[in-house]
């Protein structure tokens, strides 16, 4: 079901906040990868929803009304990439959750990461913490996939999730269509993942917050 052996992770022991610990909720905007109606990594995306910490918020960017990407938008982009730019740029964290086509990113995914990093220098993607995940019939369960999708992500400097890895081998069994995970294994690694997911999340923010080291200085140009 699941692919552990490229994160050496131990099994997985779930964290929560504390009793009595500040609630901040970080809005978190998720892509599904696929346009099919029956996707199994919409199945998937609603079944991390439910195991996610209640300190993460998600809200859906879709991608399926964006036409092609093409410079010759640049000066006057159309209302759905409009609406993608500032749905990515309200998020606090991204998460990806795609098959895999032919050893790489879906044309749709691909295309809608185009979008939002452009026009030139204005970069949505730009140090926003993300994570990649999806689910395959295949045995390889998306590695490819996602090994692309560092290489772009890196490119638009995001920094990503790098363990646990998660490479789902979708069992129709194991998943109901409102997102159930049926089995307890798959259940409590997927639960672990939103948990360091969470983490990670935060642990980009406070670097990402004013005055913290590697935070540009205001006169650093002088």
């Amino acid at each position: 079901m699941l692919d552990r052996e490229a994160s050496g992770q131990s099994p997985p022991v779930p964290h929560r906040p504390s009793e009595g610990a500040l609630h901040i909720a970080h809005k978190i905007g998720y892509f599904v990868g696929s346009l099919a109606s029956n996707s199994i990594n919409r199945t998937l995306s609603k079944a991390l929803i439910k195991l996610a910490s209640d300190q993460l918020e998600f809200t859906e960017i879709p991608i399926r009304d964006l036409p092609l990407y093409s410079q010759d938008y640049d000066a006057d982009f159309p209302a759905p990439a409009r609406a993608l730019k500032d749905a990515i740029g309200a998020s606090d964290g991204i998460l990806f959750v795609s098959p895999e086509y032919n050893r790489s990113i879906p044309g749709a995914l691909k295309n809608a990461i185009d979008w939002g990093s452009r026009p030139w220098g204005t970069n949505s993607f730009a140090r926003k913490p993300t994570g990649i995940i999806g689910a395959s019939p295949g045995g390889i369960g998306t590695a490819v996939m996602q090994s692309s999708m560092r290489g772009v992500l890196s490119f638009l400097d995001a920094p990503q999730l790098n363990a646990p890895e998660a490479y789902v081998k979708f069992d129709p069994e194991a998943f109901g269509e409102d997102g159930e995970v049926r089995n307890e294994g798959t259940r409590e690694f997927l639960r672990h993942y939103m948990d360091e997911y969470c983490a990670f999340v935060q642990r980009v923010l406070a670097a990402n917050a004013p005055g913290h080291i590697g935070d540009q200085h205001p006169d650093s140009s002088k």
